[in-house]
């Protein structure tokens, strides 16, 4: 599949393709009925503002960590989001066991502070950082972002953060700096999962630097209103809603600025099924997952219905230029 360019660049798609038909359907009859002029439509905005806050209250299980509303465009989904349980509770973090249960299970024994994060490499100010100068180093914002698992589920989920372009801009990459990659913590006095052979530990992820400094690109420390809990990730990890979950790297110790493409844990595990992009893309199948459609965490009554996959998840608009001209099925 190729993304073809025009001369504006990118054939954007409609608002209606990338936002669930009945969510897009249900924005449309509500702004119909405040339509009135600049007044409807501050109202219309006003109230879908309001919607989503009344959604996302804190569970008041860890310290507060709040954030303003982001004006990041497509920052914020007007999907609801997961609830806190099934966020929390269902969860790949291999580090912590196999099973979806395990990260909630083990991880408590997670100690976050003292944490540092080094940053090196092909930059010019390299640099350690503290964990509490990462949380003052550019003011915190909420993003309501859909997360999609390889395996075929996916959840929607209030993150709070910054863009990954705040820090990257403050260590000044050198020109020779294509990618940058990013290693998690590997301690097996605490994470039971790195004592076994599944993956090469410590795990690593990467992003082309283009990608790395979308503003879409989070570096998060907390999500619904609170700190992040220790299963999803804490103290800092990064979230990149437009590729499967296993991307977006946890419990981050370590950021590396690279000229060649850095190898990947589940890439160096299996590469004919996980390539180094893994954007979602429900036109390439993985070959255990079918990705044309998806089960909504919390959706799973009897007669809930898989959603629809969505080109890069159903940000296309806003990173779909990042791929102009590239086969998406070769460079999977």
């Amino acid at each position: 599949m190729l993304i073809h360019t025009h001369d504006n660049g990118f054939d954007h798609r409609r608002a209606s393709e990338i936002t669930p038909r009945a969510v897009y359907e249900q924005r449309r009859a509500l702004l119909r009925l405040m339509a009135g002029g600049a007044a409807g439509a501050l109202l219309a905005s006003w109230a879908g503002r309001q919607a989503l806050a009344q959604q996302v209250q804190p569970p008041g299980r860890l310290a507060a960590l709040p954030g303003a509303r982001s004006a990041v465009a497509g920052a914020v989904t007007m999907e609801k989001p997961t609830d806190y349980k099934d966020a929390t509770g269902y969860n790949n973090f291999y580090e912590f066991g196999t099973d979806k249960a395990d990260p909630a299970r083990h991880a408590h024994t997670l100690k976050t502070r003292p944490w540092t994060v080094e940053v090196e490499g092909l930059v010019a100010r390299p640099r350690r950082f503290d964990i509490d100068e990462l949380l003052k180093l550019s003011p915190q914002e909420e993003r309501i972002y859909r997360l999609r698992c390889v395996e075929g589920w996916s959840m929607v989920i209030p993150w709070v953060g910054y863009s990954l372009a705040e820090l990257i801009k403050r260590v000044q990459p050198l020109g020779s700096a294509k990618y940058v990659e990013f290693v998690t913590l590997a301690d097996k006095a605490v994470m039971p999962g790195v004592n076994g052979r599944i993956l090469d530990w410590p795990y690593t992820e990467g992003l082309r630097l283009d990608e790395a400094m979308h503003p879409l690109t989070l570096l998060a420390f907390g999500m619904y209103g609170e700190l992040l809990p220790n299963q999803n990730g804490a103290p800092v990890r990064i979230v990149v809603p437009w590729k499967y979950g296993f991307k977006s790297a946890k419990s981050i110790v370590r950021i590396r600025f690279t000229e060649k493409e850095p190898a990947t844990a589940w890439n160096k595990a299996a590469r004919n099924e996980y390539g180094f992009y893994s954007n979602v893309n429900p036109g390439v199948d993985h070959p255990r997952w079918s990705q044309a459609t998806e089960r909504r965490i919390g959706e799973d009554g009897l007669f809930a219905r898989k959603r629809k996959t969505l080109l890069f998840n159903g940000y296309a608009a806003q990173v779909g230029q990042l791929y102009a001209g590239m086969d998406l099925k070769k460079f999977y």
